[in-house]
């Protein structure tokens, strides 16, 4: 009971301590500043004065005058004409009676200079009435791909392409004449095929879109499975029909 009435303590630690100094680590300094500074003040210093410049001040009696900038023209001479500055005068054009002087040579070597032809201007077409114009080789108004030397003559990727063809349909003969196993499709049978495989595709596609929007039983989501599998399956034949227009079958 005392104890709650008069908490413990001492009067000594009334008396206020005293704070412990913090000692800081010493700044740290780089070897290097002295030879900064120095260079500093190599560069720099030796560009101050002491004061502004010492000019020279201008004369009381120079001073600007009015319209002392422009240009002036030509002072004229006694006789009122302009005063001429070339001082050699120019030889008289020569008379048509006078013949001109031959057999003067100059110094200059007229086999070692390169002889310099006009430029040819381009040829070009103009095509509205407001002037614009191109070239005439890219206009396509000249003939120049009959000009070719193979104009004309079927290209060389395309007679590799008919020689294998060829190879194959012999190839195909042989093999039909030793063992009659293969059979050819036509051309209205590989069409049959090809227009039953679509229309058939058209019948899943039209079963596929009258699905219900919400499939949330497992037979909805197999019947759904089935019909995209049973059209891509129908795609890649109709794919296969569509590149291959030969195709040969098993006579089972």
């Amino acid at each position: 009971m005392s104890e709650a009435i008069y908490p413990s303590g001492s009067v000594y630690d009334w008396i206020p301590k005293e704070q412990e100094e913090i000692k800081k680590p010493p700044r740290y300094v780089s070897k290097f500043r002295p030879a900064v500074i120095l260079e500093e003040k190599l560069t720099k210093d030796a560009k101050k004065t002491m004061g502004p410049p010492k000019v020279e001040l201008p004369s009381p009696d120079k001073y600007l005058k009015k319209h002392s900038k422009h240009p002036k023209p030509p002072e004229k001479s006694e006789d009122g004409y302009k005063t001429r500055t070339c001082t050699v005068k120019k030889p008289m054009v020569p008379r048509r009676t006078e013949k001109p002087l031959m057999g003067i040579q100059t110094k200059r070597d007229f086999l070692q200079t390169t002889v310099m032809f006009p430029m040819k201007p381009k040829a070009t077409s103009v095509d509205t009435k407001k002037g614009h114009k191109q070239l005439l080789e890219n206009s396509g108004l000249v003939p120049k791909y009959v000009m070719k030397k193979d104009y004309g003559e079927v290209p060389t990727y395309l007679q590799l392409r008919s020689e294998a063809e060829r190879k194959a349909q012999a190839e195909y003969q042989r093999l039909a004449g030793e063992q009659n196993v293969l059979e050819r499709l036509t051309e209205e049978e590989h069409q049959a095929v090809l227009k039953g495989l679509k229309k058939k595709w058209d019948e899943l596609h039209r079963e596929y879109q009258g699905l219900p929007l919400l499939i949330d039983t497992p037979s909805k989501k197999t019947r759904k499975i089935r019909l995209e599998e049973k059209m891509s399956q129908l795609e890649k034949d109709i794919s296969f029909f569509e590149r291959f227009k030969t195709i040969f079958i098993y006579d089972d």
